[in-house]
């Protein structure tokens, strides 16, 4: 039936689908070819939009190098020109009649070891943000501006917390970066990563915001890094990171990487955190913080229902108040649960704890907890944050019981005693007769884990010995001068 209905057709017919077939092809085909064309148009207005950002803010993006002394130790024995061949203890065995004895050690003369990094300058007058790792320790601190001669540079400050140093040379009329808003910073947004990785200077790489507010990552006290997929490899640390208005939205610091290169994870500091510091830097030297003065702990949904909170409730849980703090003096109490600071939400104890650190001391601040279900607003005036030892002798009075203190572990002391890459905390300080002492804990002992869990600060450690109290145990694992070992101690009871 169909074949037949089509044969009698008339081939008037046929003339008007041809017709229309061959129109259609034709207009397909020009809108086929006009794509690709738009499409080219288009990434051209990028790349020319990445160039222009890039001579713009090349100018300010500067070379960082840091001298730091150093001793060696050399055998008195060892000659000059001599071949290490005949220096190996292989020879020794099989060649010599006896065994060389080992020769007396001598210090070398002091020498200098070089690092690299990157700045930018944020102020005409010579004001540089960098990371604080491209400087700690530095006993000279060199700045290359463009093509110009290396110049000596003056140590401002540093803040090890957030990871933030400035430096300043001597100079004016210097071109300097706008800093740009990072909390208006959106996931999917194209970025210019600056700097001098492997000493290449001035490197641009481009990338898209990945994610923002990672924490736990292990490198500062205040961690909210805003991660990118622009390269950045070694050299580019103190770099910034730049949106396609050409201002700083964040100072580059680290990338995650299993092989020790790029692979595609890159970590940047928010420039409103970075602010905040170079402000306090300029000003005093120094960064002082605001302080409540409570431990806390984020709001989960097995513990929501204990304080008549849904499972799906967001929030910062309050654990403890510190005798005569800001908190205590505020209002607020034990099992509160923030969930605004200054009409902001708080979800999580990272924010929480930044914010309030991005505060200065006598800084009234609005929060809002959730206490025994019901809303309830106070005004709290902030203290000034305490040292980190402070801090462990206020909120774990457990880990005293372990008799020792510690400390925060800093580049320069892994590399003084050889705990270079490792992370936990440095034992101080140990009381005779404790706990600690008697399972030969000795100071100059590094703490990685407690419980079989990693801790990276003071603050972890107080935290993972108090959640045990008095009369349990904690596993602790260390590593002292000569290997790692695992020690129980247990935590005596309070005596009446």
């Amino acid at each position: 039936m169909r074949s037949s209905s089509v044969e009698n057709r008339p081939v008037s017919y046929f003339l008007l689908v041809w017709v229309s077939l061959v129109t259609v092809l034709f207009a397909t085909g020009g809108a086929v070819a006009a794509e690709p064309s738009n499409t080219i148009s288009e990434l051209r207005e990028i790349g020319k939009a990445f160039a222009k950002v890039a001579e713009q803010a090349s100018p300010a993006v500067v070379g960082i190098t840091t001298e730091k002394k150093v001793t060696q130790e050399y055998s008195m024995d060892r000659q000059p020109f001599r071949d290490p061949f005949f220096e190996d203890e292989f020879f020794d065995y099989f060649f010599r009649r006896s065994p060389r004895r080992r020769s007396p050690q001598r210090r070398q003369p002091e020498s200098r070891r070089l690092a690299q990094g990157s700045g930018f300058i944020i102020s005409t007058d010579g004001y540089i943000l960098t990371n604080n790792h491209v400087v700690e320790g530095a006993d000279e601190i060199k700045v290359t501006v463009g093509k110009d001669k290396p110049i000596k540079a003056e140590l401002i400050g540093t803040d090890p917390e957030s990871e933030v140093a400035l430096v300043k040379i001597d100079a004016e009329n210097l071109t300097a970066l706008e800093l740009g808003d990072s909390d208006a910073l959106e996931v999917g947004e194209w970025v210019l990563a600056i700097g001098n990785p492997f000493g290449l200077s001035h490197t641009v790489t481009a990338g898209i915001v990945s994610a923002k507010g990672r924490k736990g990552v292990g490198l500062a006290a205040y961690e909210d890094f805003i991660q990118t997929d622009a390269a950045i490899n070694p050299g580019n640390s103190g770099g910034p990171l730049i949106n396609l208005d050409g201002k700083v939205v964040g100072i580059n610091s680290a990338i995650i990487s299993r092989s020790g290169g790029y692979m595609g994870i890159g970590l940047a500091i928010p420039i409103n955190l970075a602010k905040s510091v170079y402000e306090q830097l300029v000003e005093s030297g120094k960064v002082v913080r605001g302080w409540l003065g409570v431990a806390i702990e984020d709001l989960t949904p097995e513990k929501a229902p204990f304080f008549k909170l849904p499972e799906n409730a967001k929030g910062v849980l309050i654990s403890q108040v510190f005798e005569d703090s800001a908190a205590e003096k505020g209002g607020l109490q034990r099992d509160d649960v923030v969930v605004e600071l200054d009409s902001q939400p708080i979800e999580d104890m990272n924010t929480f704890r930044n914010r309030v650190a991005m505060q200065r001391p006598g800084t009234k601040v609005k929060i809002v907890v959730m206490r025994d279900g019901k809303r309830k607003a106070l005004t709290v005036k902030l203290g000034e944050k305490p040292s980190d030892e402070q801090i462990t002798i206020l909120g774990s009075g457990a880990s005293q019981k372990l008799g020792l203190t510690v400390q925060n572990l800093t580049g320069d002391l892994a590399e003084r005693l050889g705990f270079e890459g490792l992370t936990g905390v440095l034992v101080t300080e140990v009381d005779a007769g404790s706990p600690a002492a008697q399972a030969g804990i000795t100071p100059g002992t590094l703490i990685m884990e407690v419980n079989r869990k990693e801790v990276k600060n003071t603050r972890e450690f107080s935290k993972a010995v108090e959640e045990v109290g008095a009369g349990g145990t904690v596993l602790l694992y260390i590593q002292d001068q000569y290997y790692r070992r695992f020690v129980v101690l247990t935590i005596p009871h309070e005596q009446p």
